[in-house]
């Protein structure tokens, strides 16, 4: 990732952003535009573009930052009511920020529509 995105300015404190929790290989902030009462990004330390960017030895960090995501939600008490984790790949997808990050949502009602209508029973 050769140009500076809005998530590299912040990990190198360039901006400041209020950081609810990071270790050795990401940051999780709130998100600016909440879409959600509770709506943080977890982005990792290592830029990588989006997830489709992500190479094998890429795998441990991956699944870490899922780990992180369920981490913060047992932090929160948000087991029961559920949350929701989305990484959007690419603009075609809803990406803005050209650097892998994953959205935890939750404290509202999300439903997946009419995704599920046509599977078997």
């Amino acid at each position: 990732m050769s140009e500076q995105t809005v998530f590299s300015r912040i990990l190198s404190g360039e901006i400041p952003a209020r950081r609810v929790y990071e270790d050795d290989q990401c940051i999780v902030i709130e998100d600016r535009a909440p879409q959600a009462p509770t709506h943080l990004l977890i982005i990792p330390r290592k830029p990588l573009v989006n997830l489709a960017a992500a190479q094998k030895e890429d795998a441990p960090l991956l699944g870490h930052l899922m780990w992180v995501a369920s981490e913060l939600a047992r932090r929160l008490g948000l087991e029961e009511s559920g949350f929701r984790v989305i990484i959007n790949n690419g603009s075609g997808a809803g990406q803005t920020v050209f650097h892998l990050h994953i959205h935890l949502l939750a404290q509202c009602t999300m439903c997946e529509g009419d995704l599920a209508q046509d599977l078997p029973q």
